[in-house]
C-alpha cells in the first residue's frame, strides 16, 4: 500500500517550492520554512487507504506561517489524480491551520488535519 507520508511529502515540496518531509530535522530553525507531513490513524481498507494526515508548518514569522498553511490547505483540497505511485481520490480538510505550541518560541507552527483517500496506482 501507498505510504502518504512518501506521497503527499514529495508532492508538496515540489509544489509549493518549500522543504517537505515526515519529520523535523534536528537544525529546524536553519531549515525554515519547513512542511511536516505525519499520519496520525485512521482506517486502511483491503484496497484503499483514509489515512488522517497532520500537516505542520515551521516558519520564522507567525504570517509566513499562516500564509504558507493557507497556501498548502488550499493545494491539498484540490489534488485528486496519479502522485508518487498513489492515486489520490479526495483530501479533506478536518481541521483547517491553527496556531500550535512549539518549544521553541523562535519557530512559529501552524497545523491542520486532513483525510486523503488513497490508493495504489
Amino acid at each position: 500500500m501507498a505510504d502518504v507520508e512518501a506521497v503527499l511529502a514529495p508532492w508538496l515540496e515540489q509544489t509549493t517550492g518549500v522543504f517537505s518531509a515526515a519529520e523535523t530535522p534536528a537544525d529546524l530553525e536553519n531549515a525554515l520554512p519547513m512542511i511536516r507531513v505525519e499520519r496520525g490513524g485512521g482506517p486502511d481498507g483491503r484496497f484503499s487507504l483514509h489515512p488522517r494526515v497532520y500537516v505542520d508548518v515551521f516558519a520564522a514569522t507567525a504570517d509566513e506561517a499562516r500564509t504558507l498553511s493557507n497556501s498548502v490547505r488550499d493545494a491539498l483540497v484540490f489534488l485528486r489524480g496519479p502522485v508518487n505511485g498513489a492515486v489520490i481520490r479526495e483530501v479533506r480538510c478536518d481541521a483547517g491551520p491553527s496556531r500550535q505550541p512549539w518549544a521553541n518560541e523562535a519557530i512559529h507552527r501552524r497545523g491542520a488535519t486532513y483525510t486523503v483517500s488513497l490508493r495504489p496506482a
